[in-house]
């Protein structure tokens, strides 16, 4: 766990999620565009607890979950090291433009350190041009194309 805070705001706590956490989480999720209500946020936060190289962090202040950050660390056969995907952060659109999600990418990537990941890796549906400014000024950089094919409902 770590105490931060943005400039000029007050602290955050930044923690690993628990299951308490589900309605904060399912908000969060709705922002990316992935709306879920309390029951599933909460069955996703159990699977995930099976998963040893995931991580859901969440920015809480006072009790309000403001930020979320989930993390995959795992071998790369390409890369032939391990590397750490970003696959969910969210801010709280009253949060936003408050250096919360710098701090939570700081987070990340310092985590994505310390699992002896070579590289850090995010990707960003196409229509979100902020968030990938966001990300230009974090010092991530343009790399891929990504493709996808949906099998079944999920």
């Amino acid at each position: 766990m770590a105490t931060v805070s943005p400039p000029g705001r007050e602290q955050l706590l930044i923690r690993p999620a628990e299951a308490q956490d589900a309605s904060g989480v399912a908000r969060l999720l709705g922002i990316l565009g992935y709306p879920c209500d309390r029951a599933d946020a909460a069955e996703r936060l159990r699977a995930l607890a099976h998963e040893d190289d995931q991580q859901l962090l969440v920015a809480d202040r006072h009790g309000d979950l403001v930020g979320l950050l989930a993390l995959d660390v795992r071998y790369y056969l390409p890369l032939g090291a391990r590397t750490c995907r970003i696959t969910a952060l969210a801010v709280a659109d009253s949060e936003q433009r408050r250096g919360i999600g710098r701090l939570l990418l700081r987070e990340a990537e310092q985590r994505a350190r310390q699992a002896g990941a070579a590289r850090i890796e995010l990707t960003s549906a196409t229509q979100r041009h902020e968030a990938h400014a966001f990300y230009r000024a974090c010092g991530y950089e343009d790399s891929a194309l990504r493709f996808q094919k949906r099998l079944g409902d999920a």
